[in-house]
């Protein structure tokens, strides 16, 4: 019976030492509690992913190389497998490195390099070739990472190399409907290769990117046989049974978030990650009695504590009184502390001054921006003067049509929900207040409102958020073109409208914070516009 010890663990981009420390740590603590014969950390766990340029410095390449030999000293009596980039010939792999006994014994070189979408490894790294096959107690183990396991060849080569068991390291982030995909993969995998298969993936937030953990493993019939937390740290323990030649079930068998359940926990450790790496001392959110905010300040909640979260009211004269009474409600239900700064005399202020330069203009979008603004800079003055991050409340929907005021509630270091559709929001605010009701029902039920002008209502701008969000979820996440979206029911001077929004809004998405991904196409590097183009002279094409 051969004993291997799965480590699902949240890795600092660029802290190789501290990775390095926190290998040798759980090195050290699995083996004091329940021995194992190997220990396997995810794809470039000592990097942690995705480096990006750090790897082209000659600082990096050092760091690693001496990490390596520690990590090396502490597989003593054991076989340890752990993810990091090797520097060769002038060349960089991303590499699975087999350590036994504090010798390096073999190396894998990961051979399908993603170039799409979020992924960019053909810019750094060198793909492999050959197969590795190393041996455990007699039994023969291949090795294949993440994107390997998505093609035949790399797992047929191992088999020919007479592998009776495939560990397959990941750094795979989360998209919705991820790990679906992944049990299928392996299963296709499986199905070819008749071989048991481990799948390793890191967690945790890494600026857009956030990594849901979810790892498992299936035997030779296709059958999951564990499965690790999704959006925490674990270890799982497996058996291989070398008789039956088949990983054996473990009582460890997580039964892990769905749907709008894991979309929760993955927008909340996004967060909790991007602020405690960055070693702000906490959050600050702007509320506006709305919806959006709402959602924002209970995920901060979630993330990082109440007491560590800073809720700010700045109403105008357009504020309602509706809105006053439901944001200092949220406030207290969550128990944040809670604060008022009222921006009329700011904008009174501001109207002094420009008085001259606009004489004979009307009020428009100009004076409603310039509140947003004011809300802006007195965020951020409290983060300046107190160390909490400004955390922005816009969503997907806004930000594609540019329903945003630059400077203004775009203002922020983190933007939770860039990726998430208005009609996402009210799920997961419906979700939220099943674990504890503190969204008030009024939020969730009144009619979205920037409240920047009188009796102002999104809609007044912006179709329908149903038909808004679907028509963008064609347009942006699966780019079809004006015609096809038509064709699918939807009113031809609407989409139209929709699509001007998105391409003429470009520049403002540029400017926008980050913010973590969680569908199949977001905004920021993972979908890659021009701001400056003749593409809308052509939208019917589009």
């Amino acid at each position: 019976m051969i004993k291997i010890a799965l480590a699902q663990l949240d890795f600092l981009v660029g802290d190789i030492e501290g990775n390095c420390d926190k290998i040798i740590d759980q090195i050290t603590e699995i083996q004091s509690q329940s021995p194992v014969d190997c220990i396997v950390f995810s794809e470039l766990a000592l990097s942690a992913y995705p480096p990006e340029d750090l790897l082209f410095r000659l600082g990096f390449q050092q760091r690693i190389e001496r990490s390596i030999a520690n990590i090396q000293a502490a597989s003593k009596g054991l076989t340890v497998v752990v993810g990091t980039p090797w520097f060769q010939d002038g060349a960089i792999y991303n590499s699975a490195l087999v350590m036994q006994d504090q010798r390096l014994h073999a190396k894998y070189f990961k051979h399908c390099l993603p170039n799409y979408n979020v992924f960019d490894e053909k810019r750094y790294f060198t793909p492999g070739n050959e197969a590795c096959v190393f041996s455990i107690n007699n039994c023969s183990v291949g090795i294949t990472i993440c994107e390997d396991i998505w093609s035949p060849q790399p797992i047929a080569q191992a088999k020919q190399q007479h592998a009776e068991l495939i560990i397959n390291i990941n750094a795979s982030p989360y998209h919705i409907d991820k790990h679906k995909e992944r049990l299928t993969t392996l299963c296709m995998r499986g199905v070819e290769s008749q071989l048991p298969i481990i799948y390793l993936n890191q967690v945790g937030g890494q600026d857009e990117l956030v990594f849901d953990g979810c790892s498992f493993a299936i035997n030779k019939n296709q059958q999951a046989v564990c499965r690790a937390l999704s959006c925490a740290e674990d270890t799982l323990i497996l058996e291989y049974d070398q008789q039956q030649q088949d990983l054996l079930k473990s009582d460890r068998f997580h039964n892990q978030a769905e749907g709008i359940a894991l979309n929760y926990q993955v927008l909340t450790l996004a967060l909790q990650d991007y602020v405690k790496k960055n070693h702000f001392q906490g959050g600050l959110v702007g509320l506006s009695g709305g919806i959006d905010s709402a959602l924002v300040l209970a995920l901060a909640v979630d993330a990082l504590g109440a007491d560590k979260v800073h809720a700010v009211m700045m109403p105008s004269k357009y504020t309602s009184d509706m809105s006053l009474q439901d944001a200092e409600a949220l406030a207290s239900n969550l128990g944040v502390k809670y604060s008022v700064i009222e921006i009329e005399p700011l904008m009174s202020a501001f109207e002094t001054s420009l008085s001259e330069l606009f004489v004979d203009t009307n009020k428009d979008a100009t004076e409603e921006n310039i509140q947003s603004r004011i809300r802006g800079t007195l965020l951020m003055a409290l983060s300046n003067k107190f160390g909490s991050m400004v955390i922005a409340t816009g969503n997907k929907s806004e930000m594609a049509v540019g329903y945003a005021t630059l400077y203004g509630d775009m203002a922020g270091g983190y933007a939770p929900l860039k990726d998430v559709a208005k009609m996402m929001v009210y799920e997961l605010c419906e979700y939220r207040n099943t674990l504890s009701e503190d969204i008030p029902r009024r939020i969730i039920e009144r009619s979205p409102s920037a409240e920047l002008a009188p009796d102002q209502v999104d809609e007044d701008s912006l179709p329908p958020y149903p038909v808004l969000d679907k028509i963008l979820q064609m347009f942006v996440e699966q780019d079809a073109t004006m015609e096809q979206i038509i064709a699918e029911g939807f009113d031809e001077e609407t989409v139209a409208k929709v699509i001007k929004m998105v391409f003429h809004n470009e520049y403002k998405r540029r400017q926008a914070p980050p913010g973590v991904k969680i569908t199949q196409r977001a905004f920021g590097k993972d979908r890659r516009y021009p701001m400056t183009s003749g593409v809308l002279k052509y939208s019917k094409n589009c």
